[in-house]
Order: C-alpha cells, then structure tokens, then sequence
C-alpha cells in the first residue's frame, strides 16, 4: 500500500477526472516513474493511501463514477452500473482505490480493448476522482500506481479516450508519458450532440519488450 500526503480541504463529493499537476515523469523523459518531490510541497498530516479496490468499495466507487457521469465530459456512459456489470467488464488486476481519511476519493481501473490473445497487454484507463480532492494530486498518484501494476502484470499499453473538452485529463495522461495519437471526429451521439474523442496512449518501456 502506497500512502502520500496531500494538503486539501473536505467537502461534499462531486467526481471527474483529476486536475492537478506533474507529479511523475515518464522514463522518455530519463527519469524514473517515481512520486516526485512536488507532493512534498503540498504534504500535510492528510495521508492518502493507495489501496486494492474490492468489492466493499463499490458504494463510494460507484458514487464518485455517478457524479463524474454527470458532468458530462467523463464518459459517453448514462449511468453507472452495479458491481456485477462493472465487475465483468473491467481487468480483475490493477484496480485502484485512493483513501483519505477512512473515505475513498478516487478511483482507477482497467478494461480490456479485445478478446484476441495479441492485445492481452493492452488495456482502457479508467480514473475517476472526487470534487473534494482536485488539485490535490489524487488522480496523478493513482495514475502512476496504475502504471507501476500494470507493468508488473505485463500490459504494455495503456490508452485512453477522452473527450477533447476534457483538457485536465488530457494533461493527466500526457504528464504521465501518454501520446495522442489523435482525433476521432463525432464517434458518438451524446444528448444529441455528436461528440469527438482524443486517443492518447502509453507503451511501456519494460513490459512486453
């Protein structure tokens, strides 16, 4: 269990992808894919600890992927699902919660892209992030431990869509070593509004070398 301090206030959860800074870097970059000094600037006796998601954490997880649902530049999904739909489309490794303070406030996982044995190392970004905890460097320490398992596990991609509105989860990723390969114009409807998606994604350096 990886636990890092934050400084941030507590209020009432809303969720989204996280808007916060640089706090690793990608191994292109010559360093290592490690917590960087910054979080220290902003350490307080607020500890985060990154932890297994199980299924005792579905009630927060779901509430936290709800309220990202809501703000309409998360995901095409209209609403959340239960834990056995949820639990079926998602790897069962490499799931993610960050706790503070005794309550989940974020939140990572990872979907296959295909039943075909060539892309079994290639795997969907899914991270989520309370309103409360923006800023606070919550999605980029989940982001960083989803990397870390995964290369252990032997997933050499890591890719991600993202609506092109989203600009925070776009740096998210990209700060994390992702690339976007590019836009994919009006790929589906939303509220009647035809909606385009950034493809970014990251190839490992060490696993499926």
């Amino acid at each position: 269990m990886q636990e890092i301090n934050f400084k941030c206030g507590w209020t009432p959860w809303s969720a989204a992808f996280d808007l916060n800074p640089t706090l690793f870097t990608h191994p292109r970059s010559s360093k290592e894919l490690l917590y960087n000094e910054s979080m220290n600037r902003q350490s307080t006796d607020r500890p985060i600890a990154i932890e297994p998601l199980v299924a005792g954490h579905w009630d927060a997880v779901r509430s936290i992927y709800s309220q990202g649902i809501a703000t309409g530049n998360a995901t095409f999904q209209q609403t959340a699902p239960d834990w056995e739909e949820w639990n079926a489309a998602h790897l069962r490794r490499c799931r993610l919660v960050a706790r503070g303070e005794g309550e989940v406030v974020g939140w990572a996982a990872l979907s296959p892209v295909s039943s075909r044995a060539v892309y079994r190392g290639v795997a969907e970004v899914s991270i989520y992030v309370a309103e409360a905890v923006r800023g606070c460097g919550v999605g980029a320490s989940l982001m960083a431990r989803l990397i870390i398992e995964s290369e252990a596990e032997g997933i050499w991609t890591l890719q991600a869509g993202i609506f092109p509105e989203n600009t925070a989860s776009i740096k998210l990723h990209t700060d994390a070593g992702f690339r976007i390969v590019g836009t994919r114009s009006r790929l589906g409807c939303m509220h009647g509004r035809w909606r385009d998606v950034v493809l970014l994604e990251r190839r490992s350096l060490t696993a499926g070398t």
